[in-house]
């Protein structure tokens, strides 16, 4: 799956437990009629990922959607979703700076004025 926005917010890596288990938090918010504000987790590895961004960046993230289960001391059972990323990818990038690889008006020929009956060359 792929969240699509700018970034919101990119947080610092948190490290938890004596094995040192590394996690980074951004929000990106969709650019669609009702933006969402998407909280997305990267773990390990791919909290460095986040180096290269900054807030305001238009973004393409690949997530997996994350669901645990949790037994409570006192039996009650409940249920965590989380949206984890893997990749990310710089959207401004990606877009043409100069639009189209069309010369610009100016280098191309004038059109002279030509009579239609000039083109009437088809055989039917």
């Amino acid at each position: 799956m792929e969240v699509q926005g700018k970034i919101k917010l990119i947080g610092d890596i948190k490290t938890f437990g004596s094995n040192g288990f590394q996690k980074r938090e951004m929000v990106v918010t969709t650019e669609e009629q009702y933006p969402q504000h998407i909280m997305i987790e990267f773990v390990q590895d791919k909290c460095s990922l986040l180096d290269a961004f900054q807030v305001g960046q238009p973004v393409k993230v690949g997530v997996n959607l994350r669901g645990r289960e949790w037994v409570s001391p006192q039996g009650e059972t409940k249920y965590f979703n989380s949206i984890q990323g893997w990749r990310i990818e710089n959207l401004a990038a990606q877009q043409p700076s100069g639009g189209s690889n069309v010369p610009p008006p100016d280098q191309f020929e004038p059109a002279s004025d030509l009579n239609e009956e000039d083109y009437d060359d088809l055989p039917f």
